[in-house]
């Protein structure tokens, strides 16, 4: 199994010859997900050949954000990397040193895509930061040019709400007297997050199940999106998509103990009933859902104290041509 001391950060710049946007993009920020990592290693091949120009501002690639956890084939190396995402003067953990050369990194940029993959099935999603607001939690002002970016990456589906429905969580672990970490606001605080504190613009791309072969093209087509949107190649611009569903995270429910189950193979945007049991807590007690909606994030190999699933609500944040479904705005 590899080590620390034999690992090392790559990242690989290319810049045109007049001026633009600068843009990162990351792949394998959890190491069993390996096609953003198989998409960027692909337009590199590209650039490198000729076949595709960068002719203004610079996009710089990272194809393997956390080389630990990718050489372990695993999601993580020490802990989450997505997760507590800031630099420290005291590294302790490989992905405190991680931090420590990668958000420097994300600060000069104006924006990010981070590509990723999920546990079980269900369509590809992009997962938007907060609107435009002047709180605490995440100001930002940059909100209608990150939607339009999104609307640009050739999936129909957007999610926002992350770090308020982390916050919600947050404090319903500390009511419960958690002292842990994960029981910590700026424990929520991933790539995305950073680099809006940064003053850019970032969306995670969720491409589909981590297995599923066609994920890599939907990494691909991104990145080449991107490019294009932004005016850092020569490509035409991409057209916004034509069908959009929007939902919004409202609630995270956390496993309690590793006997916790799920009543059946939950997917990523399952519909679900009000008062329609979700799962079984260890003690027999039904976990329900507290209003019609749709299951987001399930992972039935949590570890108790973490997340286990969240729950989603219609949005109509999102605006494209029409919508998704006829029952969704």
């Amino acid at each position: 199994m590899s080590q620390p001391e034999s690992l090392y950060f790559q990242s690989i710049c290319f810049s045109g010859l007049a001026p633009g946007a600068h843009l990162i993009v990351l792949g394998a920020v959890h190491g069993n997900e390996a096609c953003g990592t198989i998409a960027i290693r692909r337009v590199i091949r590209e650039i490198e050949s000729g076949h595709l120009g960068i002719a203004a501002g610079s996009v710089t690639f990272v194809p393997v954000t956390n080389p630990l956890a990718y050489a372990r084939h695993q999601r993580m190396g020490d802990r989450n990397l997505n997760r507590n995402l800031v630099p420290t003067e005291e590294p302790v953990e490989f992905e405190d040193r991680i931090a420590n050369w990668l958000c420097p990194l994300l600060a000069q940029h104006d924006a990010l895509l981070d590509l990723h993959s999920f546990h079980t099935a269900g369509e590809p999603f992009v997962m938007l930061g907060p609107e435009d607001n002047g709180g605490t939690l995440e100001p930002f002002g940059r909100a209608a040019e990150e939607t339009a970016l999104a609307l640009r990456l050739g999936v129909h589906r957007f999610v926002d709400g992350w770090l308020d429905t982390y916050a919600a969580g947050v404090a319903r672990r500390l009511a419960a007297g958690a002292s842990s970490r994960e029981a910590d606001v700026h424990y929520g605080v991933g790539t995305t997050e950073y680099m809006r504190t940064q003053g850019g613009i970032a969306l995670t791309l969720e491409c589909g199940q981590h297995e599923d072969p066609a994920a890599p093209d939907v990494a691909y087509r991104a990145i080449h999106n991107t490019l294009a949107h932004l005016g850092l190649s020569a490509e035409p611009a991409p057209a916004s998509v034509d069908a959009a569903e929007a939902l919004r995270l409202y609630q995270v429910i956390d496993r309690a103990h590793d006997t916790d189950r799920f009543v059946r193979d939950w997917a990523s945007f399952d519909r679900v009933r009000a008062g329609e049991v979700i799962g079984i807590r260890q003690d027999g007690k039904p976990v329900v859902a507290d209003c019609d909606g749709y299951i987001v994030f399930p992972n039935p190999n949590a570890q108790p104290g973490q997340e286990w699933f969240y729950l989603a609500r219609s949005s109509t944040r999102v605006r494209a041509s029409k919508p998704r479904f006829n029952d969704l705005v």
